[in-house]
């Protein structure tokens, strides 16, 4: 079914905790089983849930943020994603109209609603109210006129009386109640500094952990009922988006680039190796914690987020490993790394030797940096040109000392410069959609085959060093 006509519906909460993954991961699950093709999304740069909703699902999970991509890009990224499925369910983020700060409703649950012309079923945490419930709904429900409230799921309703009063304030308003579900009920999903532990840690778990939320769906919801509600959704204009068409005429070779993958780096974007794709380059895995050396024939990597310091002794671990991308980078091999990738190149984390390419080392903190970023190339690089102006987000509980080389990523305006630029590897904090700045995919692309053909064991010719 085409994106413009396909079945979606937005599952939204008042605040963060009402139980917004409980619920959106159990329909992916519930609707799946009953053998739907689910396509499933989430609104903001969260990681972690993703990998949940494509475990239920047996599909890419794939994120929704206006701030990093364009609100124009909204519709096409999620029609691209939901090819050929039969219902799309989109979780939300935070409270249903919080969005970027200083913004409004910017990259809320909302706006991501009202750009998918989708209706929006609210997940209620009913604990400690009974009557009340039908205010808060209903403040919600007519709070934006554009996106309202098409039916209410309650989470950890108490007793059968509780549910019979909860069910009576919402009738007095004409708001369906979908489904209940009670305290007892609740699913332990394992959390950890950053939230939710990723999938990748504990697939078997993880697997046990989605079929449960499905089976505990399909017996507290009315499926049928959410499934009319998604149908009603509105048109959706444009055409879906596409990688090869935002890179067009790259191109730039063949170069093998490799991904870090595995349990340390979970933190990606499905587009970003769509678009290294659609660039030119053949994209290749390599995970950290298992792999002794890079892939052969590779030209560049890409090492994204994750929970590098919850791994820390085992990456250092891997001396050989190591060694290797110190070796891509002092020969030139173009590097692109984000957060978890920047303290993989530091000299230490936590004390543990790490790939030694940057002259920095990483700790944990009890700090919590976490926010929307509007940054600028300070320098040239393998990722950006000087001046290019791109958005990401910040989402870690690690410090860098220096927070910047000589030769600083980017400037973040009023809190000053940013990460570190030597040689052909570039390393940031800043989390990024390369949906949104599609340039950087193919500039990196482009520097990948521009370092040399490579030869044997993944050794490319030529190069120069990493500038230290």
């Amino acid at each position: 079914m085409s994106g413009s006509a396909l079945p979606r519906v937005v599952i939204a909460a008042p605040a963060s905790g009402h139980g917004k993954t409980t619920v959106a991961t159990g329909l992916i699950a519930a609707f799946t089983r009953r053998g739907d093709t689910v396509s499933p999304h989430k609104v903001g740069p969260d990681y972690i849930d993703p990998g949940y909703h494509a475990l239920a699902a047996g599909r890419p999970g794939r994120n929704l943020d206006p701030f990093l991509v364009g609100e124009e890009r909204i519709g096409p990224l999620f029609a691209h994603g939901a090819r050929g499925a039969d219902l799309a369910v989109v979780e939300g983020v935070m409270g249903m109209f919080d969005g970027a700060a200083g913004r409004g409703g910017y990259a809320s649950t909302a706006h991501v609603a009202r750009l998918l012309a989708a209706p929006v079923v609210l997940v209620v945490d009913a604990r400690a109210q009974s009557r009340s419930v039908a205010a808060l709904v209903r403040g919600f429900d007519a709070f934006e006129p554009a996106v309202g409230v098409a039916g209410v799921i309650l989470n950890r309703v108490g007793s059968d009386r509780h549910e019979s009063m909860l069910r009576e304030a919402l009738d007095e308003i004409g708001m369906p109640v979908l489904g209940v579900l009670r305290r007892h009920d609740a699913i332990a999903k394992p959390a950890r500094h950053l939230g939710l532990v990723p999938v990748a840690e504990r697939h078997a778990d993880a697997l046990r952990t989605v079929d449960a939320l499905g089976e505990l769906i399909a017996r507290s919801v009315d499926l049928a009922a959410v499934r009319r509600i998604a149908a009603s959704a509105g048109p959706l204009p444009g055409a879906a988006w596409d990688p090869v068409r935002e890179v067009a005429g790259a191109g730039a070779g063949r170069p093998t680039i490799a991904v870090a993958g595995g349990s340390a780096f979970t933190f990606a974007y499905a587009e970003t190796a769509e678009l290294l794709g659609a660039a030119g380059a053949e994209v290749v895995t390599v995970d950290p914690l298992r792999d002794e050396r890079l892939p052969a024939g590779t030209a560049g990597l890409v090492v994204g987020g994750g929970f590098p310091e919850v791994y820390a002794a085992e990456l250092s671990a891997n001396a050989t490993l190591r060694a290797d991308v110190a070796a891509l980078a002092a020969r030139g091999g173009p590097i692109a790394a984000e957060c978890a990738g920047l303290l993989y190149l530091a000299r230490s984390l936590d004390g543990a030797p790490m790939c030694d390419v940057l002259p920095a080392d990483a700790r944990m903190t009890e700090r919590l940096t976490l926010g929307y970023r509007e940054a600028t190339a300070v320098h040239d690089s393998v990722l950006a040109e000087t001046g290019r102006v791109v958005r990401g987000h910040e989402f870690h509980r690690t410090t860098l000392t220096p927070r910047a080389g000589a030769r600083a990523a980017w400037s973040l305006g009023e809190t000053g410069l940013e990460g570190h630029i030597a040689g052909s590897v570039h390393a940031s904090y800043l989390h990024t959609h390369w949906a949104g700045a599609p340039d950087l995919a193919r500039r990196f692309t482009h520097a990948c085959a521009a370092a040399g053909m490579p030869g044997a064991g993944g050794r490319p010719k030529g190069g120069s060093g990493p500038g230290r």
